[in-house]
């Protein structure tokens, strides 16, 4: 798939797109690309979905504008969702897709018809403690002035490290499930825009999006092997004012990736229960 674009909050966005009918937007993480959602999307789209896999902001080929907090990466959403010319979307959202899309759901909730997350438990329900601050150091490696240059180092070795790290059990990674990934930080700027989606974050400050209860119907993906317990996301159910579903998969951190057909398999489910 070529990427098409399109302009949304004073950003020029690549994406991928597949189908017709009901926008889902599906969101990739990091380090991750939109080419994470390749299989996914061909199996939604042949649901009768019209599938947009968006570059987020950064990511090459979208351009690289300042600033990358999460209330802005939510607004980014929901001005892609009105640059397509629609009215509202599904949003599925994984790693910082899903802190995107939490920002989204929880600013305009009237654009957003279900809540699909994957990875990431909604971020009110987490406490900064010891433990979940050494599963995530990663934040303060790639937020540091030399992120860049770690996550760069030895053909971007820190990005293959993660990885590993994430999918504990994913023991043969193969080099092209993370090669789309070194393309797009090989571009400049690139590498140091994915970097500052962390070097914004502030443990003791909440996003705006991040606040308050999600209003409308929410799933969320949590991999049987992540790093972050299925039991995290159940403790997140205070978080959620509708109906609220948390499904176990097999695989990590990049579960749709590590299983696909198992993953598919409950994503198309999802959706046609909450969605139709």
């Amino acid at each position: 798939m070529e990427p098409a674009f399109v302009e949304a909050n004073g950003v020029k966005f690549g994406y991928l797109e597949q189908g017709k009918g009901p926008l889902v937007l599906f969101v990739h993480g990091f380090p991750d690309t939109a080419y994470t959602w390749d299989r996914v999307m061909g199996a939604v789209a042949a649901e009768g979905y019209r599938c947009v896999a968006p570059f987020t902001r950064g990511y090459w080929p979208t351009e690289a504008k300042e600033p990358y907090d999460s209330d802005t990466l939510g607004a980014d959403l929901i001005a892609i969702i009105e640059a397509l010319g629609e009215q509202q979307a599904i949003l599925v959202g994984h790693d910082w897709g899903a802190s995107a899309s939490y920002a989204a759901a929880g600013s305009r909730p009237e654009r957003v018809k279900l809540l699909i997350t994957l990875a990431i438990p909604h971020p009110k329900s987490l406490k900064p403690n010891p433990f979940t601050l050494w599963k995530i150091r990663h934040f303060f490696t790639l937020g540091s002035k030399s992120g860049p240059e770690k996550a760069r180092k030895n053909n971007f070795a820190y990005i293959d490290e993660l990885w590993h790290r994430w999918s504990p059990a994913w023991k043969d990674i193969p080099a092209s499930e993370i090669a789309p990934v070194k393309e797009a930080f090989s571009h400049p700027g690139c590498t140091e825009a994915a970097c500052a989606y962390y070097a914004q974050v502030k443990f003791f400050d909440r996003p705006k999006g991040h606040r308050g209860n999600i209003k409308m119907p929410a799933v969320a993906f949590a991999g049987t092997d992540d790093i972050i317990t299925p039991r995290q996301f159940e403790k997140a159910r205070h978080c959620y004012d509708a109906s609220y579903e948390v499904v176990q998969v097999p695989g990590g951190h990049f579960m749709h990736r590590e299983h696909p057909d198992e993953f598919i398999r409950e994503l198309v489910r999802t959706l046609k229960e909450h969605a139709r």
